[in-house]
């Protein structure tokens, strides 16, 4: 919650009035310096400070686009309380259109960090210090991998109230129980006693604007949940609640296709897809081992045998 004083990275911002910070990523061998930009906003009266956080792996363009949006929009600029926007965290890989850090390493793997570890654990070390003791929620955003198409979901802790409420109140549709990885950003946050939810939708290098424009509305859903802004909460669809999931995977190489939209749901023993060779002498279809939701979707034309091809929801 802020107080009268608010200091972040050495600058005082005061009520009303908003802030363009930069955090340090590391000295380049030109002696230049490699910073983050880090955007606040805060209202003219106090209120919680929300972090939205685009970029952790720099190939997730959507995420990277929500944040944008949503500064262009000027929905981070709130009425009450702060708002934090780091549109691009992995500022390395970014530029380089790569998931990981320079020295190869996940940077949401490594968290909390360490201030003499390696520059992608300096970094994360620096962001725990500096950023996250000063945030009270956090709505990161991602994408699926580079053959990994995501239908928008948020992944929360159902057992975490707060989040459980943030969750529900950004709208997606679909919303999957998820426990913390070990490493990761939403695991040092937790422990610091903070609810933090986590969006997934489209995939890596693709901008898809409905993603986007799902993102976006659900930052401003949480936004209002949270008394930053003002308004109704705006969900156009009912969320579907996913507590435990499956990957279901190729059961042979070859070219693969898919008979069903990402998003739909189906039955048991549905055609959902098809498996065959180039030379057009084999063609394996695959159907569906029970009921649910697929909400993430392979893409790649080819597969090997073990491929991780559907995500489906499991109900019990």
């Amino acid at each position: 919650m802020t107080s009268d004083k608010l200091v972040l990275l050495g600058k005082e911002i005061k009520e009303g009035k908003g802030a363009v910070l930069e955090l340090e990523v590391a000295k380049l061998h030109t002696r230049n310096s490699l910073k983050v930009p880090v955007i606040v906003e805060r209202g003219k009266k106090d209120g919680p400070v929300l972090l939205l956080l685009g970029g952790v792996h720099g190939d997730e363009s959507n995420g990277v686009a929500i944040v944008r949006d949503i500064i262009r929009k000027k929905y981070h600029k709130p009425k009450n309380g702060t708002i934090i926007c780091i549109p691009v965290f992995n500022v390395f890989g970014y530029l380089n259109l790569s998931r990981a850090f320079p020295d190869g390493r996940d940077l949401n793997r490594i968290f909390p960090g360490s201030k003499r570890g390696s520059l992608a654990s300096q970094f994360a070390y620096t962001f725990t210090k500096e950023i996250a003791p000063y945030v009270d929620y956090v709505l990161d955003f991602h994408t699926g991998g580079a053959d990994r198409s995501n239908y928008p979901n948020i992944r929360c802790n159902f057992d975490e109230e707060k989040e459980f409420e943030m969750a529900k109140a950004f709208g997606a549709p679909f919303m999957m129980h998820s426990s913390y990885i070990h490493h990761s950003i939403r695991e040092t946050i937790h422990k610091m006693g903070k609810p933090i939810i986590l969006f997934e939708g489209g995939k890596s290098l693709h901008l898809d604007n409905e993603v986007i424009q799902c993102g976006v509305t659900g930052a401003l859903n949480v936004m209002k949940h949270l008394g930053l802004q003002e308004g109704e909460i705006d969900i156009h669809q009912p969320t579907v609640f996913i507590k435990k999931s499956k990957w279901l995977r190729a059961p042979y190489s070859g070219i693969f296709e898919s008979m069903i939209q990402n998003g739909e749901y189906v039955t048991k023993k549905q055609l959902i897809g098809r498996v065959s060779d180039p030379f057009g002498e084999f063609e394996k279809k695959i159907y569906a081992p029970f009921d649910g939701h697929i909400f993430g979707l392979n893409t790649a034309p080819n597969v090997y045998k073990g491929d991780a091809i559907f995500h489906i929801s499991v109900t019990k």
